[in-house]
């Protein structure tokens, strides 16, 4: 054990530093205190506690640059009369250690100046896990009484140097990667150049992997937080190009707590492989949660007629426009459609939440619309939006909504602009509120059993906000309410759904934490060219490789129309042509994302759709229907399955016409955006069945056949050695060959924009 005092420990920073900036290649040895088992190891300075090297022990390699300056391992933010203060490390003039064995570190700072409380502490506790490359990362400050804790940052993991052939994996709703993400933070304009994501919230799991793809190794940093508190997780560069990883923990604001300390721990660790293995290894922990065993859709609560779902028509407006040609699209397809309705509320869209009644067409209008779709087995869902009221809506004043809104740490509400045509503003309500539940309950009431929709599509969903509101009657600031309120908000709803008859709850992106509430996740990634760009980040189903037998996703920006336009919204912005066809050149960014969302599992969706589609854009409707009719051949694998990673294959690749447009027409017509992309030309997603069975679905938006052939390991499959090898597709199954010896080879030709399921039978 060392203490240091506030002098000693400057002067050995700057000589560290020093030291660092000249060129060296390591600390000396003698400075550090080191824990390892056989496969990581993790250094820190003795006598400021900084960490100076995480390393792989059976593959020696050290993520931290020796050339980067000793930083805190973590910061905490005081509250003093609404200004806050900061300290970090750097502010302790004692600081200790203590190794209670080989594999566990208790550090600890001490003797800060400035703090009310002359006892407080901050102990950082970090403990390998026996024979695994990860570490617990646990964070308690204590003798706090008399000052008011904001926020801790913990673990804050400096220095990580560029790991060549860098990819960054999140699961921002569905999932994402980012080829060289250094390149993209060092062009920001901002003077932080950081990604930052809350979760719960876009963050629909707590696991973010920075790899080398082509040595397959890379850092795995995760949560075990199995009560969903609030925090945020980035990622930021700094002018050496060196990245720091933070965790942004949010204690419950209380001047007379005496003691914080974080409820789970922060995992830090390395894997070998790239984002599929790390989502391998989150998967082992999250599937063990209360979260995964109260599934709605793994228990059975799901309702039938949404597991029934071969298609979602995503249209807009009156039922002329949603549920007419929804009929006509399932007269076509001869399976189950299933209807996502925006517009059909009496209000404009984003501006006048929450007076969605009396819908736009009227009353009776629209309750006969819904009586006749149901009668055609057509079920639908409509939009509200969960937790916005506009401000200048008169029930926004009349019904003191302003009461009930999230409040920031000075007392700010949450307002947001999202209506660029009539530059009216939305608030978010706070769901720790009785006032809000109840508001909202009543009008997911009057939306099930006055207006006879199927259920409610819970924009914004699987969100969640920090509210420092004292009135509301939850904690301030930090904690975990919002998923709280959330479960009771949904408990609400359900309680007046009437029986016996198909009634469900969805809500926008992905969330791990929202698995027992939900009955269905709206993930839209597979069209993100569509609404993004080319900004550098790929869609990935992460969220499905952890969760899909957990969770019914669905979605897809998907259109062969430009947007549409409110018909509510300002005369002046209206397109001459509204619903018009996109040009031809863009079909296969359309063909492309319905291969991803067949192949990683999604319940697949059109927007926009319009019957004239079927004579005007055969081809890409056609593709769509054979899409949904083989899925319904393979739902054992494409809505039950287990994800696994696809066996390699040759994919040849194609720069496509790529368009980027709003979901909504543009406030200067519709223009859109164009750029190429190089993208493939073949799909494939491998899933598991509950009986063992493997599925690969294929799908080819390639206008030309083209030869597919791999071979895979029965044993690494889990799968006897023999069996059958069958091709599924729209007409059912089909025996393709017979495999022995364990030895499975794949090698037929795939023809133009053909889809199957090549199945591996026991």
């Amino acid at each position: 054990m060392k203490t240091i005092k506030n002098s000693s420990y400057y002067l050995f920073s700057f000589f560290i530093t020093c030291y660092c900036l000249i060129g060296c290649n390591q600390v000396d040895s003698e400075q550090n205190i080191t824990i390892e088992n056989s496969t990581i190891s993790l250094s820190f300075d003795k006598n400021t506690g900084a960490l100076v090297s995480l390393k792989n022990t059976d593959n020696p390699y050290n993520f931290l640059s020796p050339n980067s300056a000793q930083e805190s391992l973590w910061e905490v933010d005081l509250l003093r009369d609404s200004v806050v203060t900061t300290i970090d490390m750097s502010m302790a003039s004692g600081f200790h250690f203590t190794k209670k064995d080989p594999h566990t570190l208790l550090l600890t700072w001490e003797n800060f100046s400035g703090i009310k409380n002359k006892n407080f502490k901050i102990n950082a506790t970090i403990t390998l896990e026996e024979n695994k490359s990860l570490s617990a990362w646990k964070i308690a400050v204590e003798e706090t009484k008399g000052e008011s804790i904001s926020k801790v940052v913990f673990p804050k993991i400096s220095g990580i140097k560029d790991l060549g052939d860098e990819y960054l994996a999140v699961p921002k709703w569905m999932g994402e990667k980012m080829k060289n993400p250094r390149t993209y933070l060092s062009k920001m304009e901002s003077e932080e150049k950081k990604y930052e994501w809350p979760y719960p919230g876009r963050l629909s799991l707590q696991c973010i992997a920075l790899y080398n793809d082509s040595k397959k190794f890379g850092l795995y940093t995760a949560c075990n937080d199995a009560l969903a508190y609030r925090k945020d997780f980035s990622y930021t560069l700094d002018s050496m190009n060196n990245l720091t990883y933070k965790v942004n923990n949010y204690p419950s604001i209380d001047s007379e707590a005496n003691s914080y300390a974080t409820s789970y721990e922060s995992i830090i660790g390395t894997f070998k492989g790239d984002w599929i293995d790390a989502a391998e290894q989150y998967r082992e922990w999250g599937t063990k949660q209360k979260w995964a065993e109260e599934s709605r859709f793994k228990n059975g609560l799901t309702p039938p007629g949404l597991e029934k779902t071969a298609l979602w028509e995503w249209n807009r407006g009156k039922s002329s426009n949603v549920l007419v040609p929804a009929k006509k699209l399932q007269d076509q397809l001869k399976l189950p459609v299933n209807v996502f309705w925006h517009w059909w509320h009496g209000c404009s869209y984003d501006d006048g939440f929450p007076d969605y009644f009396p819908p736009r067409e009227g009353k009776e209008s629209f309750i006969t619309a819904m009586q006749s779709a149901q009668k055609e087995a057509i079920n639908a869902i409509v939009y509200m939006n969960q937790m916005q009221w506009g401000t200048d809506t008169e029930s926004w004043e009349k019904e003191n909504a302003a009461s009930y809104a999230v409040k920031d740490l000075h007392g700010n509400l949450n307002t947001h602009t999202y209506n660029i045509f009539t530059n009216k503003s939305l608030t978010t309500m706070c769901l720790g509120t009785q006032f809000w539940k109840d508001k909202y309950a009543s009008l997911s009431d009057s939306a099930v059993n006055t207006y006879q929709t199927n259920g409610v599509y819970m924009d914004q969903a699987c969100f969640s906000f920090l509210c420092y509101d004292k009135t509301h009657g939850h904690s301030i600031g930090g904690g975990n309410y919002w998923l709280q309120n959330f479960g009771k908000l949904t408990q609400q709803i359900r309680s007046k759904f009437p029986e016996n008859k198909d009634v469900f709850l969805a809500g926008e992106g992905g969330s791990e934490a929202w698995l027992p509430y939900l009955d269905a996740f709206l993930t839209l990634e597979v069209s993100k060219e569509r609404y993004a760009g080319d900004n550098g980040w790929e869609p990935i189903p992460f969220f499905q490789a952890v969760y899909h037998q957990y969770a019914i996703t669905y979605g897809n920006y998907s259109s062969l129309t430009v947007p549409p336009y409110d018909e509510l919204w300002p005369k002046e912005y209206a397109p001459k042509d509204p619903l018009a066809l996109l040009d031809k050149s863009y079909r296969k960014q359309f063909l492309m994302e319905q291969a991803r969302s067949f192949v990683w599992g999604l319940q697949p969706t059109i927007s926009n759709y319009q019957s004239f589609l079927h004579t005007e854009r055969k081809e890409e409707i056609d593709y769509v229907l054979n899409l949904a009719r083989v899925r319904y051949q393979g739902l054992d694998y494409l809505l039950r399955g287990k994800f696994l990673r696809s066996p390699e294959m040759d994919i040849p690749e194609e720069k496509l016409e790529m368009s980027r447009l709003s979901i909504y027409a543009g406030k200067t017509g519709n223009t859109v955006t164009s750029f190429q992309k190089t993208a493939p030309l073949i799909y494939a997603g491998t899933w598991q069945s509950d009986d063992g069975q493997i599925g690969i679905a294929l799908a080819s938006i390639s206008d030309n056949p083209y030869p597919v052939k791999f071979s895979l390991d029965a044993s690494e499959y889990g799968l006897p050695s023999s069996g059958n090898i069958n091709s599924i597709d729209a007409n059912g199954k089909k025996l393709m060959t017979k495999y022995t010896n364990g030895n499975i080879t794949i090698d037929f030709m795939l023809q133009a924009s053909q889809l199957c399921i090549i199945e591996i039978e026991n």
